[in-house]
This record gives structure tokens, C-alpha cells and sequence, in this order.
């Protein structure tokens, strides 16, 4: 049998117990059936994974309760008992890595070479987060003359965590393991489009040992049970990952109730070459931040600014690689592209090959659909585009990129920093003072300098302006999902002002 033979022969054995009771609901430790349903198929050729149950506002204000009953006990519960349970979680995880890869590419039509690490990726977020749960409520102390102050953290209690179709079983991982390392439990609503190994997640977690009602899982779609979620009087924060215009909306839902919110939402990422970089290991980069895992990422480099005196050299080698790229079956192991998630993104990014070409940019790869059955398209590639063009300021999210050129320093900032984004920017220059000082003007809230996308888990994740609010990894997760206290201890008899004596 061939490796994607062997793949899809796995692949049915994982997804028989799916075919045959749907993905179900799990609340306090109980599969819970919906009373309606929606279906979930693959990118690939379209076929019916399975069924989910649909969640609703009574299944979250299910689930909503369990986790608010649950939170006394697993707040109270040691740092390092939680330690020991996300431990055990992050060797299921491994022990399954197979499965949840081979799920994740049929789900969500991204390559295996990319996903037969994801799974791998979630364990190291949870062993990460489970190695700070024993100090995760530590704090400082702050004296002054009169006073001993001492700060502690305190876990803020249910949260909701909602993730999204593109990578979700890793992105889920990075969601709900500080919350749970912090002492928190979770209402978990995956994306309507992939929501398989969201299932997968939850069940690892269980078995591990996770009391029942810590991690709860509801399906549904965003205007159903995700807005019951952020608009829940119990769920005292909502972590988001998605689109910037559905972080603005959850926002909205959640004010009524004072929703602390964590955005890690869209950007518009450039990266700019100058020509003293080292034009082979750019061209590397700049290929694989656009066209790795579809272009369905939120971190992709989807401006290309590269300086005109080399731009004709570099576009050259660029279309020739670009032209290259394998798009092919996900489970296949040599398979370098796989389809879009789903017709609807399908279109949407299709669509922006016609506005390319009608704001006038030249299309120089890729623009078109590949096969008849499934959601396949060419890697594409525009050039001679301006700033102002729409496919130069809208995230398209896939395999889309649009190429400008700059005469100097000044012209690539003021085209870098001119959209409404700033989660990543990815600088490529031998010059070490510009580099010192184009990243210091640059409006993104991480900055990768002759490099491509490398997270380092202790390094603060995420945007400005309209990519997101707050950051990730570290120390910086539980600022999110933690309370800040506050006990002054007098140390002596300092004066207090007596007022009516």
C-alpha cells in the first residue's frame, strides 16, 4: 500500500464510531446528544464525515452550569495535582497523534506534512502550561515604609473558549491549557467547520483525568450556541481566535455582562525584503508563510514589499517556485497544498482574483480552481499592485499573495504600517541598524527579523490595532485568566487623618 493508502485505510477506521453516533456534546463528563443536527464534510471531495449535534442556548447554559459547579474544586486543587493531569494529558495526546492528524487533514483539508505535527504541538502546549500551574498564582511583594504589600492570582473562573476551523486542534490546546494550568474550566465551542478534533481533545482530556465539567464541549454555529456562550452571565471571559469583524460582535454580546475578552483575530502580515537580504533564504520564507496550510493562517505573510531594484529577480524566482507547488490530496505525504475548508471560503477567496484583476494588479500564478470535485486552487500570486488595492488591504486568508514594490526605507514603512492590522511583520535586511530601527516603527505586535514564523512558547502572541487584544504564552496567558489581588499589611502605627474628632 502506498503512504496515502495506509492513510485513508487509518482514516476509516478513526471515523466509524463518528459515521455511526455523530460528535456529540460533552458536558460534565456526559455525551449529550443534540436534538437537531448539522454535518460536517470533507474539503476534499465533499463526502459527509458525520453529524454534530447542534448545540443551542439551553446546551450551553447546560454546560455554562457544569463548569460553574466544577470551578470551587478544581480552583482549589493544587498547582502541581493539576500539573500531574495535564501531564497525563499531553501523553494521550502523543499516544493519538496519529489519529487526531489524520482527522485534523480530512477535516480540514490541510497537508499532512504540516499536520502530522500538530498533535505534537498540543502536547508541548499543555507539558508548557503544566510545568507553570504550580506557580501560576504567585505574585509579589511590594513594601513601602508604612506597608507590606503582597500580590496573589486567582483563576477568574468558567470561561468560554472559542477556536477556529484553519489549525483547531492545536489552537485549542493553546486556548485551553493555560486556562486549565490557571485553575479555570472551560466552555469549548470549535468552528461549525472542523469540529472533529475539538471531540478527540475533549475525550483525551477526560481520560487523563479531568474531573467532570473542568473542559466541557458544545457544537454549534456562531449565531446560535456561540453567542449564548458570550452572552452567558456565568462565563466570565471568552478567548477568541477568528476574524476581526466576528471579535468586534463578540465584544458587543458580551458587554451587557462585563466579558474580559482575548482576541487573537486577522491580519494582513507584510513582510519586506530589501535588497541587501539574503534573496534565497527570503524567497524560502516569503513562499512559506503564504502558502503553508493553505494560506489559512493567521500569521501568513500576505504583502510581499520588496525593494525595486531587485524586484524583478526576485518575482522571477518567486513565480517559478510559486508554479511548483504540489496541491494534491492532504493525506498524501508529498502533497504541499491541500483544499480550502469549505465552499463558502472558497468563494470568498476566489473571488479575490477577479478583484486583483479588476483593481488592476497582474496575475502571475495560480488564480484557479484545480480539479472539479473538492476545494482545490492554484497557490496564486499578484504583482504590480498599490497599497490602496483592496487585495493589498483585505485579508483574503489563503493562498493569496500580492506583491508591491518601494524605492527606500520610508516608502516600505509607510506601505507596511498602512492597513487596519498589526498582528505579524517579517523583515529581511543584513543591515542591523535598520533592522533595529525599521522594527522599532513597525506597527505589529510580534516581529520575526530574517526569519520565517518560529514561536518560542515564553514570548508574549499577538496583535495590534484591529488583529487582537492581549496576548498569549507565558506568563501572559494567566494575566488573562487571572485575577490580580491586593492585601496591604500595615507595619506599624503610621498616621491616620481623624476627621469629626
Amino acid at each position: 500500500m502506498t503512504d496515502l493508502a495506509t492513510h485513508l485505510a487509518r482514516l476509516d477506521d478513526h471515523l466509524a464510531r463518528f459515521k455511526a453516533n455523530g460528535i456529540l456534546n460533552l458536558i460534565a463528563g456526559q455525551d449529550v446528544p443534540g436534538t437537531e443536527w448539522f454535518e460536517t464534510h470533507s474539503p476534499v471531495d465533499e463526502s459527509l464525515i458525520a453529524r454534530a449535534a447542534l448545540g443551542t442556548a439551553d446546551t450551553v447554559d447546560q454546560a455554562a452550569k457544569a463548569a460553574k459547579a466544577a470551578f470551587p474544586a478544581w480552583a482549589a486543587l493544587p498547582g502541581d495535582k493539576r500539573k500531574a493531569i495535564l501531564h497525563r494529558i499531553a501523553d494521550l495526546i502523543e499516544a493519538r497523534a496519529e489519529e487526531i492528524a489524520l482527522c485534523e487533514c480530512w477535516d480540514t483539508g490541510q497537508a499532512w506534512r504540516f499536520m502530522s505535527k500538530a498533535a505534537l504541538r498540543g502536547a508541548e502546549n499543555f507539558r508548557f502550561f503544566a510545568d507553570l500551574a504550580p506557580g501560576a498564582r504567585d505574585g509579589k511583594s511590594l513594601p513601602t515604609k508604612d506597608h507590606l504589600n503582597v500580590t496573589s492570582r486567582h483563576p477568574i473562573g468558567p470561561v468560554g473558549v472559542i477556536t477556529p476551523w484553519n489549525t483547531p486542534f492545536m489552537l485549542s490546546t493553546w486556548k485551553i491549557a493555560p486556562a486549565l494550568a490557571a485553575g479555570c474550566t472551560v466552555v469549548h465551542k470549535p468552528a461549525e467547520f472542523s469540529p472533529l478534533t475539538a471531540r478527540l481533545l475533549a475525550e483525551i482530556c477526560h481520560e487523563a483525568g479531568l474531573p467532570p465539567g473542568v473542559l466541557n464541549l458544545v457544537n454549534g454555529m456562531g449565531e446560535g450556541a456561540g453567542k449564548a456562550l458570550t452572552e452567558h452571565p456565568d462565563i466570565k471571559a471568552i478567548a477568541f481566535v477568528g476574524e476581526s469583524r466576528t471579535g468586534s460582535m463578540i465584544m458587543k454580546q458580551g458587554a451587557d455582562t462585563l466579558k474580559r475578552v482575548h482576541f487573537e483575530l486577522g491580519g494582513k502580515n507584510p513582510v519586506i525584503v530589501f535588497d541587501d537580504a539574503d534573496l534565497d533564504r527570503a524567497l524560502d520564507a516569503v513562499i512559506f508563510m503564504i502558502y503553508s496550510l493553505n494560506g489559512e493562517r493567521c500569521t501568513s505573510s500576505s504583502r510581499l514589499l520588496v525593494q525595486d531594484s531587485i524586484a524583478d529577480r526576485f518575482h522571477k524566482m518567486l513565480v517559478s517556485r510559486v508554479n511548483n507547488i504540489k496541491v494534491g490530496h492532504p493525506l498524501d505525504p508529498t502533497t504541499e497544498m491541500g483544499p480550502l475548508i469549505h465552499r463558502t471560503h472558497f468563494d470568498k477567496v476566489t473571488s479575490y482574483v477577479g478583484i486583483g484583476q479588476q483593481d488592476g494588479a497582474t496575475l502571475a500564478a495560480g488564480g484557479t480552481r484545480v480539479g472539479e470535485t473538492g476545494w482545490f486552487i492554484r497557490p496564486t500570486l499578484f504583482t504590480n499592485a498599490r497599497s490602496e488595492m483592496r487585495i493589498a488591504q483585505e485579508e483574503v486568508f489563503g493562498p493569496f499573495l500580492t506583491s508591491i514594490t518601494f524605492k527606500d526605507e520610508d516608502e516600505a514603512l509607510r506601505i507596511a504600517n498602512d492597513v487596519a492590522y498589526g498582528l505579524t511583520g517579517y523583515l529581511w535586511t543584513n543591515d542591523l541598524t535598520r533592522a533595529l530601527r525599521f522594527s522599532d516603527r513597525l506597527e505589529a505586535g510580534m516581529i520575526w527579523v530574517n526569519s520565517e514564523n518560529v514561536r518560542h512558547l515564553p514570548t508574549p502572541f499577538g496583535g495590534m490595532k484591529a488583529s487582537g487584544i492581549g496576548r498569549d504564552g507565558g506568563d501572559w496567558s494567566f494575566e488573562f485568566y487571572m485575577e490580580q489581588k491586593n492585601v496591604a499589611f500595615a507595619l506599624g502605627q503610621h498616621k491616620i487623618q481623624r476627621l469629626g474628632a
